[in-house]
């Protein structure tokens, strides 16, 4: 399991590598990570969606949904990867609502 400090980068690391010619939608490191998302996945034409996802949701989240769709053999890596991030979500927020029921069940 990846830990959010094994993922990161320092903005320093990233501001340093940030080339203003080439990297025009780069500035910042989780537009670094949504792009990489988009490269991974094979579907540039979403890379604002990854973006997005990538500055709302959390990392480990993607983290899990970008290994099983990159494992799989499926033609549309992205609709793979947006299926199981959907998927992980909603088990996570079963698991909270669960959760919440026992500690409400303890007092």
């Amino acid at each position: 399991m990846l830990y959010w400090f094994e993922v990161m980068q320092s903005i320093k690391s990233v501001l340093s590598n940030f080339n203003p010619t080439t990297d025009k939608y780069i500035s910042r490191e989780f537009q670094s990570f949504g792009l990489h998302l988009a490269e991974t996945l094979d579907d540039y034409k979403h890379r604002s969606l990854f973006m997005k996802l990538a500055k709302t949701v959390h990392r480990s989240l993607l983290e899990r949904a970008l290994s099983f769709s990159i494992d799989s053999t499926a033609k549309n890596k992205g609709a793979l990867f947006m299926w199981k991030l959907k998927q992980l979500r909603d088990d996570e927020k079963k698991a909270k609502l669960a959760l919440q029921k026992q500690q409400q069940t303890l007092f």
